[in-house]
C-alpha cells in the first residue's frame, strides 16, 4: 500500500457524496431505499475515498471500508447497549444510532459491488500494453 492521489477517484467519492446527503436529507420518506441503499453506497464511497489517497489491491481497499461500516455498526450496538446517545444531530445521521444486522447485509452488497465493478477493471489495467 502506498500513498498516492488519484483525482478520477475523488471525482466519484465527490458525485457518491452528494448522492449520499440527497438521501439522508430528502429521502426520508424512502424507506428502505434511504436507509438499504445509503449504506450500501457509504461503502461503496469510502471505498472510493480510500482509492483516492491510497493504491493498494482492490480486495485490501474495499475490506477496509467494509470493515469501517462494521466498525460503526459495533459502535451502534455498544453505545444502544451502554445506553449512549450522540447529541449532535448531524453525527447522528451520519453515523447512525441503532445497530441492525441489515446494516451489515447493506455494507456487504457494497462491498461486493466495489468487487464486481473494480476487479475486472484492476486486471484489465495490469494486462493492457502499455
Amino acid at each position: 500500500m502506498t500513498l498516492r492521489f488519484d483525482i478520477r477517484s475523488l471525482a466519484v467519492a465527490a458525485v457518491l457524496l452528494v448522492l449520499l446527503i440527497l438521501l439522508a436529507t430528502l429521502g426520508a420518506g424512502l424507506g428502505w431505499i434511504r436507509t438499504f441503499l445509503g449504506d450500501t453506497l457509504a461503502v461503496i464511497w469510502v471505498y472510493f475515498v480510500l482509492k483516492t489517497f491510497l493504491r493498494a489491491h482492490v480486495l485490501t481497499l474495499a475490506g477496509l471500508a467494509f470493515g469501517m461500516g462494521a466498525f460503526v455498526e459495533l459502535g451502534q450496538y455498544l453505545a444502544g447497549e451502554l445506553g449512549w446517545r450522540i447529541p449532535n444531530p448531524v453525527l447522528r445521521i451520519v453515523l447512525g444510532s441503532t445497530a441492525d444486522w441489515w446494516d451489515m447485509l447493506a455494507y456487504a452488497l457494497g462491498w461486493i459491488a466495489v468487487l464486481a465493478i473494480e476487479l475486472p477493471r484492476q486486471r484489465a489495467t495490469k494486462t493492457a500494453p502499455q
